[in-house]
């Protein structure tokens, strides 16, 4: 996007007479631009991991120690890694709006129209709604739009080899993660033919239309269009296809609604106890009454274990709902209540309208949005 606002600046100038060349003033030298950060080339720690992994890589020893030796570490990496202020106060209401929003929801609407057919297929083989995957890559990448301008190489090696450190109060050290999904993205380039040189994502190393990490590309993602060859990168087919089957093998319960509405106790002991397993369901619709709670028809009849979700809401009182395997399910793609939640809702406004407005051409004005 950024390419497509200053092209028409630059058309502008190029029509424009060149004004007078000024003087240069005497003795004044030219500033110096800073030194670029330095490669990991001169780690030994670095050199003694392309060392121990080459062969388990697949790669020749100094095949994998000029590989890494291209990679730069990325202080901007570092500062997006890490957690917010402590004592932020999180907000459902100004999260949701980030992403539950009029142009999302009209991009939507036109990748929908666009993929109807590899999205019904989709549903009828995964069992997955196809709303929900529409969503999962809307909330993702805002439809291909915003994929990433790292360099995987870069932030996986920074992450690998440069975790943040100290740590602020509460975080934990993730190197051994990343250090993993380094190993798995060199697998992936090598398998692929890819340049782990061009490959751009995410901060933390997540690429193509659904923001898949090199380990769960290589473990989940699919050739859905059919082509010989897996690529999230340019292939919407193909992404549709594979966030369907990370979720349904991330447990994805076909036809079980994720969450119902829910009442909670008034007695602060008594929510305590519902939220202890955050996110994971573990109680059932009686152990729910039993202290209190409130559920809905629906979700009294639910066959299965239950979680009480809590959405902070500022200053205001907290939401509350109960989340079925389905809602966790969703937390397996990116670990936050609040992020599935933002997918499930976003999915469920998408479905309405698509119903409310029929089915998008993609040449419409909303797909042009």
């Amino acid at each position: 996007m950024a390419s497509l606002a200053a092209a028409p600046a630059l058309a502008e100038t190029a029509h424009k007479p060149h004004p007078a060349a000024k003087p240069k003033s005497a003795g004044k030298k030219p500033a110096r631009k800073p030194a670029p950060p330095p490669a990991y080339g001169d780690r030994a720690d670095v050199m003694a991991f392309a060392d121990a992994q080459a062969d388990s890589l697949g790669y020749r020893r100094e095949e994998l120690r000029a590989v890494l030796a291209l990679a730069r570490p990325q202080p901007t990496v570092q500062r997006l890694i890490l957690p917010g202020p402590p004592g932020q106060a999180k907000d459902w209401g100004a999260y949701r709006q980030r992403f539950v929003e009029p142009q999302r929801l009209q991009a939507g609407l036109a990748f929908w129209a666009t993929h109807e057919a590899a999205l019904a297929r989709a549903e009828a083989s995964y069992g997955v709604p196809a709303e929900i995957i529409a969503s999962v890559i809307g909330v993702e990448t805002f439809y291909g739009r915003i994929m990433g301008s790292f360099r995987v190489l870069d932030a996986l090696a920074t992450l690998s080899f440069d975790y943040p450190s100290p740590l602020p109060p509460g975080a934990r050290d993730r190197s051994p993660f990343f250090r993993e999904e380094l190993r798995q993205f060199l697998i992936l380039a090598r398998e692929n033919g890819l340049d782990p040189m061009a490959m751009k994502g995410s901060y933390a190393g997540a690429m193509g239309w659904g923001q898949f990490m090199p380990g769960s590309w290589r473990r989940f993602a699919i050739d859905f269009d059919g082509d010989g060859h897996v690529d999230l990168i340019d292939s919407p087919v193909d992404a549709i296809g594979s966030v369907a089957n990370f979720l349904r093998e991330h447990g994805w319960q076909r036809g079980m609604p994720t969450h119902y509405e829910v009442q909670v106790p008034n007695d602060t002991a008594a929510r305590a106890q519902l939220l202890i397993s955050d996110v994971l369901p573990q109680l059932d619709a009686r152990q729910f009454e039993s202290v209190g709670a409130q559920l809905s028809p629906q979700g009294r009849a639910h066959n299965g274990p239950l979680a009480l979700i809590e959405l902070q809401m500022g200053g205001a009182a907290p939401v509350y709902v109960a989340g079925t395997q389905n809602f966790y399910t969703v937390t397996r793609y990116n670990q936050s209540s609040y992020y599935a939640m933002a997918v499930i809702e976003f999915a469920n406004t998408l479905a309405s309208w698509r119903k409310a407005t029929g089915p998008t051409p993609p040449s419409s004005p909303a797909s042009a949005s």
